[in-house]
């Protein structure tokens, strides 16, 4: 599955809830939806909308494991394609600042 533009994935990676998932996803644990919302404090139909929209936008690929299709992040195409991207999202880099002005 090929990458989006990268506009289409600032465009998906404007939500902050989105961003955590995100940032959650970067220690490549594999995890439930439901796991995931509870890290990230999302009620889990909540959550779940996010997790289709980064499956969607191609951030994200489902690795079925038995029943369970559980989240991957494509990290690997996301280096190769948007250099540094992961590392400003781990640092938080891409979070509203409190005291801009």
């Amino acid at each position: 599955m090929p990458l989006p533009s990268l506009a289409k994935v600032f465009a998906v990676l404007g939500d902050d809830s989105r961003v955590a998932i995100v940032r959650l996803l970067l220690d490549g644990q594999l995890r439930t939806a439901g796991e995931i919302a509870e890290q990230v404090s999302l009620p889990a139909s909540t959550c779940s909308y996010h997790l289709t929209k980064l499956l969607n936008a191609g951030i994200t690929v489902c690795k079925a494991d038995g029943t369970l299709r559980l989240p991957v992040l494509r990290r690997e195409d996301l280096d190769n394609s948007f250099p540094g991207l992961l590392d400003l999202i781990r640092q938080d880099a891409l979070s509203p600042t409190e005291n801009c002005s």
